[in-house]
């Protein structure tokens, strides 16, 4: 950590960081059904995992598929963390990936394995990655599987998101969990984008509510006074559908739902997790936030000092940030018929594919199958990387 050479791409506290994209983004009137295929965190851990899927949130663009062994890499030292991920497998795609603090006060790994589910007009992403926090100036440890993400009117309409299934946080410590459920949207859109669950002890006793929208916002509140509250809006909102059943009709379900009410704040709530507003910007450059409009900068300094598989060497990505699409498209068939032909000749060879930073073996906290980072990439000894791109 002492020495330059250590740190390779520094983005120091004063740097000015990009707020825009070199080139808008192209029509998505003809997104394809893979659309959904994206990269998709005590009391403040149970936010930062309902944190981790908000960004998702209006982003059904097409993304470029991760190539095995790409690799990408990020120091923050504004932020105080540095990150590494591998593309482990291909069939099925895995990506691993592993952060840790500058100031070793957290360590963040796990992995992200969607399982795809074909619904006819909807498509569903299952995640069966494991993802740990680890906080060694507690001795604390958390374990949770992000929910369900589902993308409507895959083939006609306007395409949507929802969030759902349930989210179980574990305190390896102290016994602890909080339980949340995503819900589904419902036929009324009234439940779209909600969480809800517990903070329990041990012993499954209720310590604390927990409430809000994965897009918006995070409350606690004492679980006495919460399930009083559910129990008089659940009356309210059996009265007001059966005042509107009459009129519902099959279509209902195929239009993306309204936009739904603010967050109700129970008296008593503490807010403990809000989302940063995206800039203004946002819409022109994918939906990206703030924070995503910077992950693929590149400077001279940079291309030295990374790997030659890190993603921001990808010929495809970087003539699409531009706004060149037709070479976009001619460097992604190329890439993909690229690695076509390396995977038939490994096919005939004796040697498998060899991960480089990761490799298989037990959670150690809770023995699950997981992806473990090997310690080494920070070493910058990049010798004999694959040639993917």
């Amino acid at each position: 950590m002492s020495g330059e050479s250590n740190h390779g791409n520094r983005n120091n506290a004063g740097k000015k960081h990009r707020t825009s994209l070199p080139a808008p983004m192209f029509s998505r009137n003809d997104v394809s059904i893979w659309s959904i295929l994206k990269k998709c965190i005590g009391m403040c851990v149970a936010a930062f995992a309902v944190s981790a899927v908000a960004s998702q949130w209006e982003r059904t663009g097409k993304p470029f598929n991760p190539l095995l062994g790409e690799t990408y890499e990020l120091i923050r030292d504004d932020l105080g963390f540095r990150w590494v991920s591998e593309q482990v497998s291909h069939h099925p795609p895995v990506s691993a990936f592993h952060a840790e603090g500058l100031e070793e006060d957290f360590v963040f790994h796990g992995s992200i394995c969607p399982k795809i589910k074909f619904w006819g007009k909807s498509i569903e992403a299952e995640p069966k990655g494991i993802v740990t926090l680890e906080l060694p100036k507690y001795d604390e440890v958390y374990t949770w599987t992000n929910p369900t993400c589902c993308v409507h009117n895959i083939i006609v309409g306007q395409l949507w998101i929802e969030q759902y299934g349930g989210v179980e946080v574990v305190n390896h410590k102290s016994g602890e969990r909080c339980s949340m459920t995503f819900k589904p949207c419902g036929l009324f859109g009234k439940e779209l984008h909600k969480v809800e669950g517990y903070i329990l002890d041990k012993s499954k006793r209720k310590l604390c509510a927990i409430y809000g929208k994965w897009t918006e916002c995070l409350y606690t509140v004492d679980p006495a006074t919460f399930d009083a509250h559910k129990k008089s809006d659940k009356k309210s909102c059996e009265e007001k559908k059966a005042s509107k059943r009459s009129s519902a009709d099959e279509e209902s379900e195929e239009l993306p739902p309204p936009d739904a009410e603010t967050v109700q704040v129970i008296p008593g709530s503490e807010l403990v997790w809000k989302i940063t507003p995206r800039p203004d910007n946002s819409a022109k450059f994918y939906a990206f936030s703030a924070f995503a409009m910077q992950l693929n900068e590149l400077d001279e300094k940079m291309e030295g000092l990374l790997p030659s598989t890190d993603s921001r060497l990808r010929p495809d990505i970087r003539t699409m940030e531009n706004g060149d699409i037709d070479s976009a498209s001619a460097e992604k068939k190329r890439l993909e018929e690229k690695q076509r032909t390396a995977r038939k000749i490994r096919g005939k060879s004796p040697d498998d594919w060899k991960t480089r930073w990761f490799q298989q073996g037990a959670n150690p906290h809770n023995k699950a199958q997981d992806w473990l980072y090997l310690k080494a990439y920070w070493d910058r000894k990049y010798s004999q990387l694959p040639d993917i791109y």
